[in-house]
């Protein structure tokens, strides 16, 4: 994971829509394209620096392109932030 691009795409909010999006599920460009009030050209260059950063999965179905989130990239993520802001691992108390 290059940390920097994935912060780089994490720091602008319709990205951290369009996953927040994603988390429901897998959808179609044009499925996404509905519940954003943007071009689909800017939608696309979202989609290519998701892409970039790892945080996305494309896969064309036919004439669709069916984007879902990389779910390992985000758990990446997700330790990554833990790492930063709480306490390491060997020091969580571990539940019982």
């Amino acid at each position: 994971m290059a940390q920097q691009s994935v912060f780089k795409a994490l720091a602008d909010p319709t990205r951290r829509e369009i996953l927040r999006e994603l988390k429901k599920g897998s959808a179609t460009a044009g499925e996404l394209a509905e519940k954003f009030p943007i071009t689909r050209a800017s939608l696309s260059h979202h989609f290519n620096i998701m892409k970039a950063a790892g945080l996305l999965r494309d896969q064309r179905r036919g004439q669709h392109i069916v984007y879902s989130l990389n779910t390992s990239v985000m758990e990446e993520v997700a330790a990554l932030m833990l790492d930063l802001v709480g306490k390491p691992a060997s020091r969580r108390r571990k539940k019982t």
